[in-house]
């Protein structure tokens, strides 16, 4: 018995090592040690827990800890993750957002029950909740004023290339009609207080609005967030003709590059600085009061080191302002030095590498356009 539970450990050890094998089939996370039985997938502890909460498909098993018999070791060397992968994600539509292992829970488990329990991308031309072009409901949006959650009628059109929230279910005219093209729409959680928290930002007249937003389904929330990427990307083939699909893709909703508290001084270099919350949202960095501020309060446009952008570490010598925190950045631009502080250094040294991965990107001709219209800046 022995000799065959060894056995068992090195076959299994085998087809653990394939190249295939070495990242999560669910996430991509570096070096899996967990596997499910019957989908003969190696994922990582994260999504091993997704699994276990949906035992009718996947039954998961530790690769270190649990035994494994020569009938399950077999079935894994059948499969593995470029097999079952081929099966379940044949068909993904090219918008559909596909989560890393930094991503939250809310897509990570919407994403793993939409391969493996709904079936979703096994067939071509599936009519998937988020395809038709138009997607109707109700979502639990912040009040602007009173910080409370309401229940709002949402309408995202393709055909009108907008997305409407009406005040009243039976409201003829919308609240907001807002340009598909200039949403962006990123999850959450932590800081709406919901796991299933969406954060829908546009611009209006240039400058920034937040909506804050919640379903209690996650499938519904993670369909609404789809959605908005397949009306985005159909809109922006018939704007770019001749752009290719990955490039329309790369244009869709984003993350935000980096967000947290920094202390600011104004234009005079000469003011406290104060406390607020930043938003890097690519090229636009974006400060307010409180993270869940439906404006921002000032906005600067990031550009390019070619373009005279650059990022230092510190502030200037003989800073005038008084600030409490001691990890300093300065923006230099050409018109202009933004200063800012930070708590900690890791704090400084996580902006600093967010404005270098901006600043070292060449601007496109649409960024220059937006520099051009974009008249805000900090206040003091």
């Amino acid at each position: 018995m022995a000799g065959g539970n060894e056995r068992s450990m090195r076959a299994l050890k085998e087809v653990w090592k394939r190249a295939e094998n070495s990242l999560c089939a669910d996430c991509g996370k570096p070096d899996p040690d967990w596997a499910s039985s019957t989908l003969g997938v190696f994922i990582c502890l994260s999504c091993s827990g997704i699994h276990r909460n949906i035992p009718s498909i996947s039954k998961v098993k530790s690769l270190k800890m649990d035994h494994w018999d020569d009938a399950q070791v077999q079935f894994l060397a059948k499969h593995g993750n470029a097999v079952t992968k081929a099966k379940y994600e044949a068909h993904i539509p090219i918008y559909y957002y596909q989560p890393t292992y930094s991503d939250c829970q809310v897509l990570r488990e919407q994403w793993i029950r939409a391969k493996y329990e709904r079936k979703e991308f096994t067939e071509p031309g599936k009519q998937l909740p988020y395809s038709d072009g138009v997607k109707e409901g109700i979502l639990w949006k912040r009040g602007r004023d009173s910080g409370q959650f309401l229940p709002r009628k949402f309408l995202l059109s393709e055909r009108e290339g907008c997305l409407k929230y009406f005040t009243k279910q039976d409201a003829k005219e919308p609240k907001i009609n807002v340009k598909i093209d200039v949403i962006n729409a990123t999850f959450q959680p932590e800081k709406i207080g919901n796991p299933n928290g969406l954060q829908i930002t546009y611009l209006k007249d240039n400058k920034t609005r937040n909506i804050f937003v919640y379903h209690e389904s996650g499938k519904e929330v993670v369909d609404w967030f789809n959605a908005i990427r397949s009306v985005q990307f159909h809109y922006l083939k018939v704007a770019f003709p001749i752009a290719s699909d990955n490039e329309i893709k790369n244009r869709l909703t984003r993350n935000f590059l980096k967000e947290g508290y920094m202390e600011k001084t104004g234009p005079k270099q000469r003011e406290a600085f104060k406390k607020r919350w930043f938003t890097l949202d690519h090229r636009r960095l974006m400060y307010f009061k409180d993270p869940l501020d439906a404006f921002a309060k000032g906005e600067v446009f990031v550009g390019s080191r070619e373009n005279g952008y650059s990022i230092q570490k510190g502030l200037p010598s003989g800073t005038q302002g008084n600030f409490s925190w001691h990890y300093g950045i300065t923006i230099v631009t050409p018109d202009r030095e933004y200063l800012f502080t930070c708590e900690t250094e890791t704090d400084q040294l996580e902006w600093i590498k967010a404005f270098t991965s901006v600043i070292n990107q060449a601007m496109t001709p649409q960024e220059y356009a937006s520099k051009c219209l974009d008249a805000v800046s900090f206040p003091s």
